[in-house]
């Protein structure tokens, strides 16, 4: 048997949606330790699927990333447990991580290399961020270098015909920053062809003016605060770089955050114990920037920030993953 164990990550935005520049997209975010994926795969004969979790929706999609594995490794099946999952649609990269965690058991059961990063675009995965498949091998703050503009299309590629981006810089998280994380019980974030449709719109009309800005942020702030262990620098710069993104998509996701996330958004970034606020990826997870001295501040930050707004929800606070997916 292989145990893939993953996390999910945050994921900050991109760096450019213009069609005016040279290259296009340019992800930034970071893998959290917290929650996890876990997943066993034992070789068989054909492809069964057991799920220990609540997670009944999701068993077509294992049944279907184990059935491609299979195809792509030329194996004859295997036999998938999901022991823990992401929650799905909310901003925390479920679908590559269980993508990528399926394809890497099955490798292992049957004592192939996993190879993910070249694997992940037959698997429909990895198309135009590269953070997904990047904290799955590595962990850490990851910055992608994107794609050239050129080969942009109006229609989503086919599985498989496109490179997942290169990883430009790539960094371990100091050991005592936090994430806090806050997930609202709302409407999943867009996934599949409404994302692709959304993602389409976004980039026919995106001001590139914003890209100068986000560049800037990203040279002149992000990076020198991951490097000089200055987490208010980092979460007020991730911050900004969600303000920016945000404007992209505005008439996509009904403003600058979608809602109920800006309300979110607005009550922890008024509180003490959180650098740095936004939305990861179409949400509806809102993240938050602390340290260990102030985990627990930012928590019940994030609680009052639900009760305020009138939402359940969950909240938890997370270290970084500083490794890749554990494969055993």
């Amino acid at each position: 048997m292989t145990r893939v164990t993953a996390s999910g990550r945050l994921h900050f935005g991109f760096c450019n949606l213009s069609l005016a520049h040279e290259r296009l997209y340019g992800a930034l975010g970071v893998a959290l330790d917290t929650p996890e994926l876990v997943v066993d795969v034992v070789a068989d004969d054909g492809v069964t699927v057991d799920l220990h979790v609540e997670v009944d929706a999701q068993a077509e999609t294992v049944r279907e990333y184990a059935t491609r594995a299979t195809e792509l490794l030329g194996v004859s099946g295997a036999h998938v447990r999901v022991e823990s999952s992401l929650p799905r649609h909310m901003g925390l990269g479920s679908g590559t991580q269980l993508a990528l965690s399926v394809f890497a058991g099955v490798a292992g059961a049957y004592d192939r290399a996993p190879r993910v990063r070249e694997n992940a675009p037959a698997l429909g995965r990895g198309g135009r961020s590269g953070v997904g498949v990047a904290t799955f091998e590595s962990g850490g703050f990851v910055l992608d270098a994107g794609h050239p503009t050129a080969r942009f299309t109006a229609d989503r590629p086919a599985d498989g015909e496109w490179n997942v981006p290169a990883v430009a810089a790539q960094h371990k998280i100091p050991d005592d920053w936090r994430f806090l994380v806050v997930l609202p019980d709302a409407e999943p974030g867009k996934s599949d062809a409404d994302e692709d449709a959304s993602m389409r719109a976004a980039v026919e009309r995106a001001d590139p003016a914003l890209a100068d800005r986000i560049s800037g942020a990203v040279v002149r702030e992000v990076l020198p605060a991951v490097a000089a262990d200055a987490p208010e620098r980092f979460g007020e710069a991730v911050a900004e770089i969600g303000r920016l993104n945000g404007a992209w998509y505005a008439d996509e996701q009904g403003g600058v955050y979608r809602p109920p996330v800006g309300e979110l958004v607005a009550s922890l970034s008024d509180a003490p114990a959180v650098y740095g606020a936004g939305q990861s990826s179409w949400g509806p997870a809102v993240y938050g920037v602390t340290d260990a001295t102030r985990a627990d501040a930012a928590q019940e930050a994030g609680e009052a920030a639900l009760a305020s707004a009138g939402i359940d929800g969950e909240v938890l606070v997370s270290a970084s993953r500083s490794a890749g997916a554990r494969i055993e």
